[in-house]
């Protein structure tokens, strides 16, 4: 549904002008572009008498939400013109309803724009017109913009009246945050999501229009024009009336350009290329141009940012540059530049563009600030990828430095044995290498570390932790380690727990500081969500000391003193060698 009938458009009166986005509204179903989906829900709903009492369009701005409820409104109302008509997925246009409908001055159809009567009392105004029947049409139809910026009280008012209207009314909502629309009045419409209109139909319906206005443009600029509309029929049917005002003659891509202030597509590729081959001074050179022109620095960046993402694009889908609405100059250019480089790259100019572009927005100078980001991205493009540096680290070769030129990178040796790479006891679980780039100034003498290192402990057991804590004054800790740690697993240098139920949230944490300060080594600390672990230090002495007590409780000597004294307890139990005393009881015999 791309052509355009003149008849499905408003017309305007001789000698009076109408901008395009008016004069071009449609007036019946087949003047909607792009909305095919819709179009047949309601042509099957019409057809079949099966019409709901409540619809709510959603859609981005421009799209046709109003317009499409206008539509259905007359679509409803329509008599023929012979008067007899019914209901028409195609209103005749001519009959009393439809001209008057078109007119905005049907009594019966009535708009309200919520974004001004937010209130409840508007809506009383609604429910007590409700209960009259239409004055000449067959429904009472109530049309209700923006209908998200309702008060929550206003929505309240009108649940019942939605729920149960009367058969002779009809509610239609149009809404661009669908979101904000309390589910409770979503549950009691039938929705209909309007979609944006893609590049190939605005331009061919442009293209339509432009015929009709006996104006001629520039395919190239048809699609500027397209693109810049973001799939709006309302906002690209503004461009393309400021276009015919803004150029006398044949529209150009050129004048597109400047009348959106967007920087010529081949400048584009040309700046892009420049920066990624590391080349700032002809970047900046550019620019300045650009901006001379008249260009914003951050829509030179945008169109960089829009510019690599075509670019990567074409080279993960290269089919994609073969569509209808690409230039040859972004198809050929395209090409090359996209085969010449990698998604690493890319993707790299995307992420830092994308930084680069809110950073000019910020700054007290878009141009200083624009010109700091072509710098950056010539100075990244220089820079190893991390797989290239990796290699280059392995096999001993110099990385670029600031400046660009090689650097030679330390290799390890006995005297500077922190240079070059280096990965922790174990290496990588994975087994992939890893690599470390330390930059020293001077040079360190390794061996007062390693006589300091000799005195460090070196915990061989969870014991060793434990003890550990306790003469380090760690009263918090040493506590927290007896009592809610369920031990898993213990190396030297690896712990892994199932913390108990009391135990901090951060202890994991606590106890990897404590250590790699203590020990001098890294260790690792990790909590097990399956394991149970082993019962906690405390635990574990509380089952000893009761297994102790009664096996100690079994011994004639303890029996005749607690039969002698009832309801006496053993509250402790010490072996004879702590007391000095020799009272004949080995509580370590099974005996």
């Amino acid at each position: 549904m791309t052509d355009l009938d003149p008849s499905s458009v408003e017309t305007s009166d001789a000698g009076e002008y109408r901008v395009l986005a008016r004069k071009y509204r449609p007036k019946d179903f087949s003047g909607l572009i792009g909305q095919e989906a819709l179009v047949r829900t309601l042509t099957n709903a019409i057809d079949s008498g099966r019409l709901a009492h409540a619809f709510v369009l959603t859609g981005v701005r421009g799209i046709g939400k109003t317009t499409t409820a206008r539509i259905i409104a007359r679509a409803l109302n329509c008599i023929g013109p012979d008067g007899t008509g019914g209901a028409t997925i195609s209103p005749c246009g001519v009959c009393v309803n439809c001209r008057a409908i078109a007119e905005d001055r049907h009594v019966d159809v009535l708009e309200m724009d919520a974004a001004s009567r937010t209130g409840v009392d508007d809506i009383r105004e609604i429910i007590e017109g409700v209960a009259y029947r239409p004055t000449s049409a067959r429904f009472k139809i109530y049309i209700i913009d923006e209908v998200h910026m309702l008060s929550k009280n206003a929505f309240n008012a009108l649940l019942k009246t939605l729920e149960e209207p009367p058969e002779h009314v009809k509610f239609i909502f149009a809404t661009t945050e669908i979101r904000r629309v309390p589910v409770t009045v979503l549950s009691r419409c039938q929705r209909f999501d309007l979609r944006r209109v893609e590049m190939e139909t605005l331009i061919a319906h442009f293209a339509s229009i432009a015929d009709q206005e006996n104006a001629e443009i520039e395919p190239a600029a048809l699609g500027l024009i397209a693109r810049a509309a973001d799939g709006s029929v309302r906002d690209g049917l503004s461009l393309l009336d400021q276009a015919f005002a803004h150029c006398a003659g044949t529209v150009s891509e050129g004048q597109v350009r400047d009348m959106l202030g967007l920087a010529d597509r081949a400048v584009t590729f040309d700046l892009l290329a420049a920066v990624l081959q590391g080349d700032p001074a002809k970047a900046l050179e550019i620019l300045d141009g650009q901006y001379k022109a008249g260009a914003e620095p951050a829509v030179v960046l945008e169109d960089m940012l829009d510019l690599s993402h075509w670019l990567t694009r074409i080279k993960v889908v290269p089919a994609a540059a073969e569509r209808g609405t690409v230039s040859e100059t972004e198809r050929t250019r395209g090409r090359e530049m996209a085969a010449g480089l990698g998604l690493a790259t890319l993707a790299r100019a995307w992420q830092m563009l994308l930084k680069g572009i809110q950073e000019t927005r910020q700054a007290p100078s878009p141009l200083q600030a624009a010109e700091m980001i072509l710098i950056r991205l010539a100075h990244a493009s220089t820079l190893p990828s991390p797989e290239e540096a990796l290699k280059m680290l392995d096999g001993g070769q110099p990385l670029p430095s600031s400046s660009g030129a090689g650097a030679p990178v330390p290799s390890p040796s006995p005297s500077n044995p922190v240079a070059g790479s280096s990965l922790p006891s174990g290496g990588s679980p994975s087994g992939a290498p890893q690599a470390a780039l330390v930059v020293i100034a001077g040079d360190p003498d390794p061996q007062p570390q390693a006589e300091s290192q000799l005195t460090l402990p070196n915990p061989q057991t969870f014991d060793d932790v434990v003890a550990l804590a306790e003469t380090e004054k760690e009263a918090i800790l040493h506590a927290d380690l007896i009592n809610n740690l369920h031990l898993v697993s213990f190396a030297p240098g690896r712990i892994e727990f199932r913390p108990g139920d009391h135990a901090p949230a951060d202890l994991a944490n606590k106890m990897k500081r404590f250590l790699d300060e203590k020990t001098g080594g890294r260790w690792a600390v990790t909590i097990s969500q399956q394991a149970p672990g082993a019962a906690t230090l405390r635990q574990q002495k509380d089952e000893a000391e009761a297994h102790l007590r009664a096996k100690v409780s079994g011994h004639p000597l303890v029996k005749a003193v607690l039969e002698t004294f009832p309801g006496a307890e053993i509250t402790a139990v010490r072996k004879a060698k702590e007391t000095g005393q020799d009272l004949s009881i080995d509580p370590d015999s099974d005996e």
